[in-house]
């Protein structure tokens, strides 16, 4: 075959060096616009994976690039008069032009053309190629050539970050917070050779201009960088490779993905490779990994089809279904960890303490755990769980401390004895009647008994046109309200469980048959009417709700007020309130279920003062010692509904009409919905509430293990997390994940202690039957 790369990259240098190996009679061209052995750029890094690859694919290369490479096995981050370090983490960085040099040495070697000093506009100047690799950049003239058939989505971010060098050798990757008078600005550091360490000086849109860092010279901005990281730098200078660039050095990073990644230009086929195809923020330093990670699974499908170029077309198709799944995981971890920093100042710099705010920076992409911070490094990990449990009110001694998750949390009155929540989930079984029966004392009872802290049955409805379906739990009369005192005090006598009641009502999802006879649809017969904000069908075939006058208003806020006193004879420990989910007080605060033009429509304030007027009213009446929450959707995943940044206003209306918790979820607002379902979709919510608002929070939605909880509770993503289908798979789930995290110190019912012993044993079993990874 014969092969051009455009762009004498990472991507581009490795591919054309692997098939001039793996195929010497391959014709292999590199361009690159630079001059020979010349290259911008500091330190970049690697994991540990990519060089296994790199060793098993072309030893002599990475045998070079290893005896380069620095190596550091320590984080230390300075952060309010603080220094803290911890270990396990094992980087490896090396030097840009070292890097490149050597790949570029390796290619000479094997027989590959490099051309340098040549700046190519177009794919089509090589009319003789079979194969174009455009590896020239996330600026790449070839993608944007053919935007149409590529469908790049770039997408500019917020930051700013200059990308300077000093002399000073860490011997730590080293993040330093330093606050100024216009925000916060964090540089990360690194050594990559034995006299420079890469140092990114990193700040929000609002700082850069506001310290007037858009009008300042290189020289100038080196200066006011040296200035705010005088304390790490120690006296070092600062340093640019950047002087080819006009004005200021300060860049935004840009995000890119590419629906397709190759395309026939009618004499050659053309693929993107590296930055020119996607991109990965510097946060989590996966750029040229990706780039390597390309090169080698395209060179490894030329192998398989061997090295046909009648097979082009086919290869690349793999190629591209192959790499997308890798590069979708690495961006997305890439995408939290770069949206923490974008973030990092009015969330969590001057809110969370040193600890806390260490732990957050470890776990910002998701991709670090609690257990795998145990595992990196065991001492920190435990010194950062005594200070959590001391800060919980628990004594600590020499012993292993509680994880988080199974710390106490107190609110007003109420202590949890841990943070696990049973989310409130509809059983569809009160038979007609709203009344709690014996299903609900063994379902809600067995969870209790299962170890959850705070026990949520389903949305229980404040009237029976409330109700979503005939089934659903009701407290609008005493006979309900003595069933549910049956159940409180059943779980008080035998469980350390607390006992929550959200109240709602239904709005336009009302009057639907049980879910497992078709959730969503009308009911064959037996309807009553219904009552929203506007008069909008859930479904197109739904009845149509009336929208609501004064009078409605005012009837349902009685049912909720008389629902909330019924609730405080029961005897449970918490009240939520129902503003989620396109119920009918949710249908008041989403713009797609609100189309109303008086008072009760438009503005934030208008579209929430319904919902809150209920809240108050029912706050009025549930006792002064005792929580109250509000579960809102924080998300409706529609063009225009509301997002985060509504939610979060809506939150902080609440916080100031006395809510003590927001119970943050998502989504059911309106039924062409769109959500982006993955492991802890929902936790950025509540992150953004509780940081943010400054209240405390629920987060909900696929948090399924310990580790999950013990990770976004440590953080400071939420104080509690509530779990729903795990629950229903296992009542005990709380117990038999403290187990499966070796937490010996966590009573079961004693009814239930001979099987905690024989649990623990068959877990250590398996254990240590499991073969080594």
């Amino acid at each position: 075959m014969r092969i051009v790369c455009i762009g004498g990259g990472p991507a581009g240098l490795y591919f054309a060096l692997l098939m001039k190996k793996l195929h010497p009679e391959h014709s292999i061209r590199v361009v690159e616009r630079n001059r020979p052995y010349d290259t911008f750029g500091w330190g970049v890094v690697f994991s540990d994976a990519t060089m296994v690859s790199m060793r098993q694919w072309d030893p002599e290369s990475a045998a070079e690039i290893e005896d380069a490479f620095n190596h550091w096995d320590d984080i230390e981050v300075l952060f309010k008069d603080t220094r803290q370090r911890t270990s396990g983490h094992g980087f490896v960085g090396i030097g840009r032009k070292k890097l490149l040099n050597i790949l570029q040495k390796r290619c000479e070697a094997l027989g590959v053309e490099l051309i340098f000093e040549t700046d190519v506009d177009s794919d089509l100047d090589y009319p003789d190629a079979d194969l174009i690799i455009a590896s020239d950049g996330v600026n790449s003239r070839i993608r944007n050539r053919y935007a149409d058939i590529f469908e790049p989505d770039m997408v500019i971010r917020p930051n700013r970050f200059i990308w300077l060098g000093t002399n000073k050798l860490f011997d730590a990757f080293t993040f330093d917070f330093r606050k100024t008078e216009h925000g916060w600005f964090q540089s990360h550091i690194y050594k990559f050779d034995d006299q420079t360490s890469t140092f990114i000086v990193e700040t929000t849109e609002e700082a850069y201009l506001a310290h007037g860092l858009d009008k300042m010279s290189q020289d100038d901005s080196i200066a006011f960088c040296e200035n705010v990281f005088s304390e790490v730098l120690e006296g070092a200078s600062l340093m640019t490779n950047a002087r080819h660039v006009r004005g200021s050095a300060w860049l935004n990073f840009s995000r890119l993905i590419c629906g397709k990644w190759s395309h026939f230009n009618g004499n050659s086929q053309v693929v993107l490779m590296g930055d020119a195809a996607h991109t990965a923020h510097f946060a989590i330093g996966s750029g040229t990994k990706l780039a390597i990670d390309d090169a080698i699974e395209l060179a490894n499908q030329f192998n398989i089809h061997d090295h046909d170029n009648a097979d082009i077309s086919e290869v690349l198709k793999t190629y591209e279904e192959i790499r997308r799944v890798d590069v979708a995981r690495i961006q997305n971890a890439a995408r939290n960890a770069m949206e923490w920093f974008e973030v990092v100042g009015r969330r969590y710099a001057d809110q969370l303490e040193p600890e806390q705010f260490m732990y957050s920076m470890l776990t910002r992409s998701q991709r670090i755990s609690h257990e795998n911070l145990r595992l990196r490094d065991k001492t920190w990990l435990e010194g950062f769980e005594r200070w959590f449990a001391e800060k919980s009110g628990l004594p600590v001694g020499e012993d292993r401390c509680l994880p988080p998750m199974f710390t106490p949390f107190t609110v007003r009155g109420t202590t949890l004895a841990n943070r696990v929540v049973v989310s409130p989930m509809a059983m569809y079984s009160a038979k007609d009647d709203g009344m709690i029966n014996d299903f609900h004392l063994i379902h809600l009872g067995a969870r209790a008994m299962g170890g959850a802290g705070l026990v949520f049955a389903e949305m229980t409805c404040v009237s029976p046109d409330a109700r979503i379906t005939p089934g659903c739990l009701g407290l609008w009369n005493e006979e309900q309200a003595a069933q549910w005192k049956r159940l409180v005090e059943f779980v008080h006598n035998g469980t350390p469980a607390k006992v929550g009641i959200q109240i709602g009502h239904a709005g336009r999802k009302g009057s639907t048959r049980l879910a497992w006879e078709g959730i969503d649809q009308p009911l064959n017969d037996g309807n009553w009417p219904l009552m929203s904000a506007s008069a909008l069908p859930y479904l197109k075939h739904s009845q149509v709700p009336k929208a609501m006058d004064r009078a409605d208003m005012d009837r349902v806020k009685a049912d909720h007020v008389r629902s909330a006193e019924l609730a405080v004879t029961t005897g449970a420990d918490w009240l939520e309130l129902h503003c989620a989910h396109g119920y009918l007080l949710s249908s008041f605060l989403s713009p797609l279920t609100n189309r109303r033009e008086d008072e009760y429509g438009g503005s934030h304030e208008n579209r929430a003062r319904f919902p809150l007027e209920v809240f108050k009213a029912v706050r009025a009446v549930w006792p002064a010692d005792k929580p109250m929450s509000v579960r809102l959707s924080c998300h409706d995943w529609t063009e225009g509904g509301n997002t985060p940044e509504d939610a979060a206003i809506f939150a902080r209306m609440f916080k100031d009409a006395g809510a003590d918790v927001i119970d943050c979820s998502s989504g059911q607002v309106w039924k062409e919905e769109k959500p982006v379902y993955g492991r802890l979709f929902q936790t950025p919510f509540s992150d953004k509430i509780r940081n943010e608002v400054g209240i405390s929070t629920i987060a909900v939605g696929a948090i399924s293990e310990a580790d999950h909880a013990n990770s976004i509770i440590s953080a400071g993503r939420a104080d509690l997390c509530a779990v729903a289908r795990p629950h229903l798979a296992d009542p005990a789930w709380a117990l038999h994940e403290a187990a499966k995290i070796g937490l010996g110190s966590i009573a079961w019912p004693k009814q239930y202690q001979s099987s905690k012993y024989q649990y623990e044993a068959n877990l250590a079993r398996a254990a240590a039957a499991a073969p080594a990874k």
